[in-house]
């Protein structure tokens, strides 16, 4: 099943200049994507056209779990994004409820009612190894601890695809290897994982497909053709 189809997407920026031209790009169910690129490459903005931070309005195709994001309504936003999980490398947990409130507050604000609520928190602490840290607060977790809280709520609808922003950039080694593991677990179960990265390391030992932002472009990279350094 095709998750995410692009044929000639222009991808442009706020201010509307264009960063990437030409994007042809297909994610299909379970699969694992790499984005690298230097700094200002587009990557960052390549995600945000797929849970429509950015919009599309130059493209042959582009189509996102069945949305058309060139015609997507605003109405329409919330639906799609239920259908996928976001992880962000500043994990962006609410500073002020604890773990088991910040997975609470996006249940229900995706429509769960009380009843299964207080299961489906329990299941996805114990999938990322945090059942322990329920009741803590933000602050009183590790970066990692963080990051694994962050995927945990990613991953609360049951999400068809993942979409992570250097979800290890700010990890040391041995954290950034769980958090990999973790999510090549969540792939292999059937959901796709697109991630943007500079780590190349990484990719040699989870490989993935490879998509590379150079120069206004996007293309498909072998592991060979990838520079060693990308910043």
């Amino acid at each position: 099943m095709v998750l995410i189809d692009y044929k000639n997407v222009t991808v442009k920026q706020t201010h509307g200049i264009a960063v990437l031209s030409d994007v042809n790009f297909c994610v299909e169910e379970g699969e694992f994507v790499y984005i690298i690129g230097r700094v200002g490459a587009g990557k960052s903005s390549l995600l945000k056209t797929i849970y429509n931070e950015l919009d599309i309005d130059e493209a042959d195709t582009a189509t996102v779990l069945d949305y058309n994001m060139l015609t997507l309504r605003r109405r329409e936003v919330p639906a799609l994004r239920r259908q996928m999980g976001i992880v962000f490398q500043d994990f962006q947990l609410l500073s002020d409820k604890t773990v088991a409130q910040n997975l609470r507050f996006v249940l229900k604000a995706t429509g769960w009612k009380n009843e299964g609520l207080e299961e489906r928190i329990d299941e996805v602490l114990d999938k990322v190894g945090m059942t322990e840290k329920k009741n803590k607060m933000p602050h009183e977790l590790s970066g990692g601890e963080q990051q694994r809280i962050a995927i945990a709520r990613a991953i609360l609808n049951s999400p068809k695809l993942i979409v992570a922003d250097e979800p290890t950039g700010n990890l040391d080694p041995v954290t950034m290897k769980g958090i990999m593991d973790l999510l090549r677990c969540i792939s292999e179960s059937g959901t796709a994982v697109v991630m943007t990265t500079h780590n190349i390391p990484i990719i040699e030992q989870y490989p993935g497909t490879v998509y590379c932002c150079q120069d206004g472009h996007f293309k498909k990279v072998e592991l060979g053709q990838i520079e060693e350094k990308q910043e």
